[in-house]
């Protein structure tokens, strides 16, 4: 009776049907897990030996042989075949081909469920440290500009509406500020991503009693799992992870919107690098925000990837399933989708030029009816009187068809008493601006104040990143 050739293969007779053999294989997504899937091996024969299940000489041959597979995956020459299901097969498989008979005991009490659960870790810390250093650089880009141009005044709106006088640099920050947490955020994720599965088996556990401490010491786990069932089947670190990427897209996406609403004529505020943008094939004239508009339109994938694992996850029973085959698609797509976006962002603040004068010609004297108001506190009048006072006088203003600082100190005074000549001292957009002297206003001080805190919050992220 013949098996099949597969690492299942022994109870099986005959070949699996084409159409299930191609619906089960993953080897074209999982084949980015191959230096991971190496890195495991090298340390779990390691750990083996160890226990005298190799010897000294097997393992050498081993070591050397992965280190053969590693350089050929490094070079290209890798030959994927036919019946490599996953990167795991692949590997073993070519292993045995360099090393013989010696390749089928690396596998000795490990289970392709605690070696993939291990691969896939191995790798999303790797690319989490990417991630966390291309964020860092959008955040820095942004506090360059915001240092670089303060004093720059525009609108700022509230649904879509011109509302308050702000400086261009308060804009920046409150990006800086936002991607600032979702580094913070990135900081737990990888807490739960830093531990070890390996030692796991199928469910049950390593029957031999391998060393699971000295496996994460030699593949650089701060921790271990503690229970084989759910290391087995945990994917909560790939769904947080999926998660936290559509958190950082959406701050990415409305920084897009935001810029690209500005970038059009009617508003004029700045210009896109030409390499970051695109034309038209009819059109001669345009010139397309496309950058923007692709990593704005790319976060809903994200999203999609996020809920797809999710869906995938929602109804299994404990431990290993093979639905688990679908957690690495979504989880490479989102990787390459946000690796792309942190470098697209970050390149469009470092090339893109401002247009001070049509900021500053946006604004308008009704964004000022606040400080009309604020005028009236500060001479004793409770806030929400002062509030319907000022909005008498934008009725006032809208019915003669002229702006609130035209409107003359009588009419003013017929509204309230408190109403004098220094009222013409709320008609500045400089003095607005510079009012909001509070941490985390948009006054000169409060900026540099910001500022200030934000460098050096980035050098202690530099920091720890170099001692980690």
């Amino acid at each position: 009776m013949e098996t099949t050739e597969k690492l299942w293969g022994g109870r099986f007779t005959g070949s699996t049907d084409p159409v299930m053999e191609s619906f089960n294989a993953c080897i074209e997504i999982d084949k980015r897990l191959c230096f991971a899937d190496i890195k495991g091996s090298i340390a779990y024969a390691k750990g083996l030996t160890k226990l005298d299940l190799l010897t000294e000489e097997e393992c050498d041959i081993l070591l050397k042989g992965l280190k053969q597979i590693q350089e050929e995956w490094k070079n290209g020459r890798f030959e994927i075949k036919k019946n490599d299901e996953d990167i795991h097969t692949a590997n073993e498989r070519r292993l045995k081909e360099l090393v013989g008979a010696t390749a089928g005991k690396l596998h000795t009490g490990r289970s392709r469920n605690d070696q993939v659960a291990t691969d896939v870790r191995l790798w999303l810390k790797s690319a989490l440290d990417e991630l966390k250093s291309l964020l860092l650089d959008v955040i820095h880009a942004l506090i360059n500009r915001a240092d670089r141009e303060i004093g720059i005044i525009m609108p700022g709106y509230t649904h879509l509406q011109r509302a308050q006088p702000i400086q261009w640099s308060h804009w920046l920050l409150s990006h800086s500020w936002a991607l600032r947490r979702d580094s913070e955020r990135l900081k737990e994720l990888v807490k739960r991503v830093d531990i070890l599965p390996l030692g796991s088996g199928a469910l049950a556990g390593n029957a031999f009693g391998i060393d699971r401490k000295f496996l994460a010491s030699e593949l650089g786990f701060s921790d271990i799992s503690g229970n084989s069932l759910d290391a087995t089947s945990d994917r909560d670190f790939i769904a947080e992870f999926l998660f936290w990427a559509t958190i950082v897209m959406t701050h990415i996406s409305k920084i897009s919107e935001d810029l690209i609403l500005y970038s059009t004529k009617e508003f004029d505020f700045l210009k896109f690098a030409d390499a970051y943008s695109t034309g038209s094939s009819l059109m001669p004239q345009k010139k397309n925000s496309d950058s923007a508009e692709l990593i704005r339109g790319k976060t809903g994938k994200v999203f999609g990837n996020c809920c797809a694992l999710l869906m995938v996850l929602k109804g299994l029973p404990s431990t290993y399933n093979k639905d688990l085959q679908e957690d690495k698609a979504p989880m490479f797509d989102t990787f390459d989708t946000l690796n792309g976006a942190l470098k697209i962002i970050h390149g469009i603040f470092s090339t893109l030029t401002i247009n001070e004068k049509k900021m500053e010609a946006a604004l308008s004297v009704e964004m000022l009816a606040t400080d009309l108001a604020y005028y009236l506190v500060k001479k004793g009048i409770p806030f929400r009187e002062a509030h319907s006072m000022a909005g008498q006088a934008v009725q006032i203003a809208e019915r003669r068809g002229c702006g609130l600082n035209q409107i003359d100190l009588e009419s003013l005074q017929e509204i309230s008493k408190m109403f004098t000549k220094d009222v013409v001292q709320v008609w500045n957009y400089r003095n607005s601006v510079e009012q909001y002297t509070s941490i985390g206003g948009t006054s000169t001080k409060s900026i540099l104040d910001q500022i200030d805190v934000m460098k050096q919050w980035i050098v202690k992220q530099t920091d720890e990143t170099g001692s980690s």
